[in-house]
């Protein structure tokens, strides 16, 4: 369940790209807020602005204008180092294209976050392979990439997202590369992550079949927020 603490918050945020005439806004005044614990889809058509939000929620863009609060942080006035601790610490992200490394095993791939932050080499182990356990995977920890299916690949991805116990899980189309049964696997364990861990998780998705797994949808239309509801919305 939700938490009433607000972990992100627009307000009257605006992303243009070019100048003058040929400026084009990616968010006209967007404002919403996603509370603690929420897990939301975000939907709407190529250009709707739905990866731009994503990209400025995971402190990998800037607005032009308005304001974009993390956790009662404003993000605008952190320089680049600051923001890319704020995606080490409390951000975990999950791809439509898995991105792990080839050569290396699963275990090793979930380390990588760790890594980063300079955790012991032993105690990194324990907390990689713990975070397998929660993706059902501790049995192919020594797999490389190549050696699991795309499903399994997948879940590798969210075990490396959620070993630095991440506040927020951002999810770009996790079921992209998916076949119907594969996906319906990864969604049922988004689901089970944010109801039993109580990380707040935020997908961009294109279908609504996996959009249906959120507590709330927030449909994006060129630039601006046409309609956000909350479970059994259709």
């Amino acid at each position: 369940m939700a938490e009433n603490k607000k972990i992100i918050e627009f307000k009257d945020i605006v992303k243009t790209y070019g100048k003058g005439n040929a400026a084009t806004y990616a968010l006209n005044k967007v404002s919403f807020s996603i509370n603690q614990g929420e897990f939301v889809a975000i939907m709407g058509a190529s250009g709707s602005g739905k990866s731009t939000s994503m990209n400025i929620i995971g402190c990998l863009d800037l607005p032009t204008s308005g304001e974009y609060l993390f956790n009662g942080i404003n993000i605008e006035k952190l320089n680049r180092n600051q923001m890319a601790l704020i995606r080490r610490n409390y951000l975990g992200f999950v791809f439509q294209s898995f991105n792990l490394l080839g050569r290396t095993s699963a275990l090793d791939n979930v380390e990588l976050p760790l890594i980063y932050r300079k955790t012991p080499s032993k105690q990194r182990k324990l907390i990689a392979f713990e975070a397998l356990k929660k993706v059902g995977l501790e049995s192919v920890a020594n797999n490389t990439p190549a050696e699991l299916s795309g499903g399994q690949q997948q879940r590798v991805a969210i075990a490396r997202a959620i070993v630095t116990n991440p506040l927020v899980l951002l999810a770009d189309e996790p079921t992209g590369n998916l076949d119907s049964i594969k996906s319906l696997e990864i969604m049922n364990l988004l689901k089970k992550l944010n109801e039993e861990s109580k990380i707040t998780i935020i997908m961009v998705t294109h279908e609504e079949e996996m959009a249906k797994f959120a507590n709330r949808v927030i449909y994006f239309r060129d630039g601006h927020i046409e309609d956000s509801l909350k479970k059994g919305f259709k």
